[in-house]
């Protein structure tokens, strides 16, 4: 499966060459594409006919991490998160380190050490620490470096009726979207960008949308599915199993309008299953294209996620071919606009 090898590979913010050559080996021959300064992946797909409107269609390939900020005499090496990490899905958890992949564990204060007001909540992250085996800083100095790139492992794996679960699902699901886009046919010319740094401020998002110019940009994302036990209401923001997610309004981004309307539209004429987001929370790419150059008209397409930024992403197989039919149909429709 194109997501599993996507979601396999390692690629925190400003680190994503990995997954950018493995996209670069999917798209050749398909498109014509260049990447940026920063990083981005930049695909030019020739239809049968050039539009008078760019369309631009986005995901990040960047998922969240650590970095390695000191190496203690113990040989235990201290980090810092890159990306919206809660230390709750951090303890005990193995990780990658390097380009070589180091392995390791990251560890915390054991349970007898800690007082009764640690026990009531989550440790710092400040308060972790990576175990790679090593006895003194001089030994783990061989294998790690300040600045060396930490990742989750984590399998990818099918359970349940069509449920898949793996890290860095956001947003590998939109570059895996992307790719097969970018095989089909396409009526007009169009872009298609993977962008870096998405999880650390929209960076590349910015810098893309600068070269390209797009008129309009339909972002492809995962985004925050509440549907477990205790949430109840406009509090479960979305649900898995019912579809893609277009969501009016998220801290970065009040979307347009018509194109919000559009894909409801579009949606129902297609009976491909949609919802929106119940609540206005979190934020993607599009908060830095909308805004760039004159104004980009702006919407987005998310796959409904829960456990997002954490090893065990977990997403449904038929929301993403929800999310990969909508934005196919939809961007037909935006060229007649």
């Amino acid at each position: 499966m194109l997501l599993e090898e996507l979601c396999l590979l390692n690629g925190i913010s400003g680190d994503e060459r990995e997954v950018r050559d493995f996209i670069i080996s999917q798209i050749k021959g398909f498109c014509d594409y260049s990447v940026d300064a920063l990083g981005n992946l930049i695909a030019h797909k020739k239809g049968k006919k050039t539009a008078s409107k760019k369309l631009m269609l986005c995901a990040h390939m960047d998922e969240v991490g650590f970095i390695v900020t000191s190496i203690k005499s113990d040989g235990s090496i201290k980090f810092a998160p890159v990306g919206g990490v809660d230390s709750a899905v951090c303890l005990g958890r193995e990780v990658f380190i390097g380009k070589n992949k180091l392995p390791g564990v990251i560890g915390g204060k054991a349970v007898h050490n800690l007082s009764d007001d640690e026990k009531k909540k989550f440790p710092e992250i400040s308060s972790l620490y990576i175990d790679i085996g090593a006895s003194s800083k001089e030994e783990a100095e061989k294998f790690v470096a300040l600045g060396d790139s930490i990742c989750f492992k984590s399998d990818f794996i099918s359970f349940g009726s069509g449920m898949l679960k793996g890290k860095a699902i956001d947003d590998r699901a939109g570059c895996a979207m992307l790719i097969e886009l970018i095989k089909e046919e396409w009526e007009y010319d169009t872009f298609f960008v993977f962008t870096v740094q998405e999880e650390i401020g929209t960076r590349g998002a910015k810098t893309a949308s600068n070269i390209v110019k797009p008129d309009f940009a339909i972002v492809l994302e995962t985004t925050t599915a509440s549907d477990i036990p205790g949430a109840e209401d406009e509090k479960r923001v979305c649900e898995l199993g019912k579809g893609a997610v277009v969501s009016y309004m998220d801290r970065s981004t009040i979307y347009d309008k018509e194109l919000y309307k559009l894909a409801f539209e579009i949606a129902r004429e297609k009976n491909i299953p949609v919802q929106t987001k119940t609540m206005v929370a979190g934020g993607n790419d599009s908060g830095a294209i909308h805004v760039s150059g004159s104004g980009v008209r702006t919407v987005a397409i998310s796959v409904p996620c829960r456990y997002l930024h954490s090893p065990s992403c977990v997403v449904k197989e038929s929301d993403i071919l929800a999310c990969k039919e909508l934005a196919r149909n939809l961007s037909a429709a935006i060229f007649k606009l």
